[in-house]
């Protein structure tokens, strides 16, 4: 077996301070730090010296994470940004590969909160880190359908997705929506597509 863990430089010391992330990076034989094209230098670096502290033997592989984007060309749109719900709220991050794409995609992020319905608005009373962006909560028939309503409601062209799943699976939307994906740099892929050779 060869044990590969990603970690997120947007949330260094992470890797060390909860489970089960604390134990993936111990268990690791390899650490894949992604999204080094957008954290900073100090970040990554925090991340790596706490990767060797609690597992030094680990190979260590930096990765750009480049954002794709699925569909037409939404330049100059007003954009409704979803994002994954954990991350946003509990998760503490104040943005994500939405709000990475839209920016890269020349469109006019919307304020999602004036439209937000029920659990959804208090997400944002208890989350006030959140400005930009949606949170994507769907925990159950009734949070699916406010979070349907604030979408719904929200003056704008088009809605950014960078939700793990296809929203549109879920929810019922009167726009149009694209979604948003991470991927692997061209040089770590190759990168790791050697480590992966020389092990099996």
């Amino acid at each position: 077996d060869f044990y590969i863990t990603i970690v997120d430089p947007h949330r260094a010391g992470d890797e060390i301070s909860y489970y089960p992330g604390e134990v993936n990076v111990r268990l690791a034989d390899l650490i894949i730090v992604n999204k080094v094209d957008t954290a900073s230098k100090e970040s990554i670096e925090k991340v790596e010296e706490n990767v060797r502290r609690i597992n030094p033997e680990a190979k260590i592989l930096r990765a750009e994470s480049p954002v794709t984007m699925e569909g037409e060309d939404i330049a100059g749109k007003k954009a409704l940004v979803i994002e994954d719900g954990p991350t946003l709220t509990h998760g503490g991050m104040k943005f994500g590969a939405g709000i990475v794409a839209a920016k890269n995609a020349g469109v006019e992020i919307i304020d999602p909160r004036p439209y937000a319905e029920g659990s959804i608005k208090k997400a944002f009373e208890k989350y006030p880190h959140l400005k930009d962006v949606l949170p994507a909560l769907g925990y159950g028939e009734k949070q699916i359908e406010e979070l349907e309503k604030t979408i719904n409601r929200a003056e704008c062209d088009v809605v950014i997705s960078a939700t793990p799943i296809n929203i549109q699976r879920v929810v019922n939307v009167n726009k149009p929506i694209v979604r948003v994906k991470y991927g692997m740099g061209e040089e770590a892929a190759k990168r790791l597509e050697e480590i992966l050779t020389s092990k099996f």
